[in-house]
């Protein structure tokens, strides 16, 4: 990317405009196209799946989970055998609960992300549209109202604001 355009912001806008190929009426369909297979996705990296073995051996390596297995390691060395078994029957049985439960969590958490698709208004081919936020691109002017989540870094052409509907004390 353009050592310039990483410092939009202290750029005039019509510079920025210039840089990414825009006009303030937006993109057109076809320059979104290049610019999305040239920027790529507007997405931050998933992190790789977790697998169930590895969500399994992350639940003994807690600082207190170490010391009851040293525990029970010096239980057995001192030939303590009853109080060896309650203790790993302990770390076995939290393990095994902490495992259950965080499996679950990350499957809610998969199935949520799953039916959430964040949007944001946008101008393409001079009219205003919907996209997913993964397919806003440089150039792309997005149109924001009250409430809306900025879908990346973005230079205020303009603003709108009106006093009439607030009261000044």
């Amino acid at each position: 990317m353009n050592s310039q355009l990483s410092t939009f912001w202290s750029l005039p806008a019509d510079q920025v405009l210039a840089q990414v190929k825009s006009t303030t009426a937006g993109l057109s369909s076809q320059d979104a196209k290049q610019h999305l297979s040239e920027y790529g996705a507007n997405s931050l990296k998933q992190k790789h799946k977790s697998n169930s073995l590895t969500l399994l051996l992350n639940q003994f390596k807690s600082p207190i989970i170490l010391i009851l297995i040293f525990a029970a390691v010096l239980s057995i060395i001192l030939r303590d055998a009853a109080d060896a078994i309650i203790i790993l029957a302990i770390v076995l049985i939290s393990g095994l609960l902490g495992f259950w439960q965080e499996r679950g969590a990350t499957n809610a958490v998969e199935k949520l992300l799953a039916l959430v698709q964040v949007k944001a208004t946008v101008l393409r081919d001079g009219k205003s549209q919907e996209i997913p936020n993964e397919d806003v691109v440089p150039g792309d002017i997005v149109l924001l109202n009250a409430g809306d989540s900025i879908p990346g870094d973005c230079l205020i052409l303009e603003r709108r604001f009106s006093w009439s509907n607030h009261s000044m004390l």
